[in-house]
């Protein structure tokens, strides 16, 4: 942990000096890339009062605090229906390889494309930006778990004969647990994938959090402001990739 940390200051330290270099020597306007140093003067602005003209008061703090109950309300509830489903589907492999072919065809569609229709269903608000997560975490755990289960060593399914467990007890303390070590990893995999489109919707379907701030900070013209927003989405997205990843380190201890 304390490598890692050296790691990052070390990173983000040498970025943030080549960004004021690269600035600096090539002369550029502040209005089309503003230097480190303006950038953390819109940071301030932003956590304290918000955005200067915006149409919403709302500080930076409380966009993050919106876009972070969408995001983990969208992605647990993913996570959840694609697992159940996945373990169902895993046992019954004859049933998936009927919905197999409608999940592909489904699953290459980005999830911003069903906006218009998600837009049109549920309006505006906290819904679509949900339903856009839902959907991009929702496929990754699903194959991954349907995978995870059909190549769940035989020798533990007879075991479980041999005890007399039903089916759902089956799945639920042989199945589930052999296969657990797979899923986490499609865990890490849809995270990312739904933090990048809670972005997406938010910028289309919100009056609020951090997509809809980047679409604010561009509508003011303010650079500084966007490119404050745009780290911190970064930031949070690389703190939760890290929380998901201890998550992985801990259950291949087990």
């Amino acid at each position: 942990m304390v490598k890692t940390t050296k790691y990052c200051v070390i990173s983000f330290g040498a970025l943030l000096l080549l960004w004021q270099v690269f600035v600096t020597a090539a002369d550029i306007s502040p209005a089309l890339f503003p230097p480190p140093t303006k950038v953390v003067a819109a940071f301030g602005e932003l956590l304290k009062h918000g955005l200067k003209g915006s149409s919403s008061d709302v500080p930076l703090m409380g966009h993050i605090g919106i876009s972070m109950a969408r995001f983990l309300t969208g992605y647990i509830l993913a996570v959840v229906t694609a697992i159940l489903a996945g373990l169902i589907f895993g046992c019954l492999p004859r049933v998936f390889a009927y919905v197999n072919p409608v999940i592909q065809l489904i699953r290459p569609i980005a999830p911003v494309a069903w906006m218009p229709f998600i837009v049109l269903w549920f309006g505006i608000g906290d819904i679509p930006a949900i339903v856009i997560i839902f959907i991009a975490g929702f496929f990754p755990v699903l194959l991954s778990t349907v995978s995870a289960v059909q190549n769940v060593d035989p020798t533990y399914k007879k075991v479980a004969q041999n005890f007399g467990l039903s089916k759902i007890e089956t799945v639920r303390k042989i199945i589930f647990p052999a296969a657990f070590t797979q899923i986490i990893h499609s865990l890490r995999l849809a995270l990312g994938t739904s933090w990048i489109f809670l972005v997406s919707g938010e910028m289309v379907g919100a009056q609020s959090g951090l997509g809809f701030l980047v679409m604010d900070a561009k509508n003011c013209m303010r650079p500084d402001a966007l490119l404050a927003v745009m780290i911190t989405i970064g930031m949070i997205g690389f703190l939760l990739d890290t929380c998901i990843r201890l998550l992985e380190g801990m259950v291949k201890c087990i």
